[in-house]
């Protein structure tokens, strides 16, 4: 709903993970878009706020960027910063399976970035093992 959110994926991959029955695996995470990222963290609001601004911070939206310049680029949507962020926290995520869960630390959350919405996003999720 937001050109920055922070969406909590991991109960969806949990459900993914137990309904494709494998006990011992790895499953993989793609986003299929370059401004939508996927990162593990902690699913707290004043951290998804941290994140937001150090983002916003380290990649600020509206600097000379070539991307947003016709002169350079044939991108409509000024969004090289989006571009420039996704970079930064990453598209995919590879995870073990044991016992039919995925491995997560006592705090790690499966998170996906979007940095240039609001748009619809697909991420491709892989189960492999037995």
């Amino acid at each position: 709903t937001d050109r920055i959110e922070l969406v909590d994926l991991t109960a969806r991959v949990m459900d993914f993970v137990q309904s494709a029955g494998v006990r011992e695996g790895v499953v993989s995470m793609w986003s299929m878009h370059t401004t939508c990222a996927l990162f593990i963290n902690e699913a707290q609001r004043a951290l998804h706020a941290d994140i937001k601004r150090f983002l916003e911070h380290v990649v600020v939206r509206d600097l000379d960027w070539m991307h947003n310049d016709p002169d350079h680029s044939d991108c409509d949507r000024m969004n090289a910063d989006s571009h420039l962020r996704a970079m930064l926290l990453g598209h995919s995520l590879t995870l073990q399976v044991t016992g039919g869960e995925i491995v997560l630390g006592q705090w790690q959350r499966l998170l996906m970035a979007e940095l240039d919405g609001p748009r619809d996003r697909s991420i491709r999720v892989q189960v492999m093992g037995i």
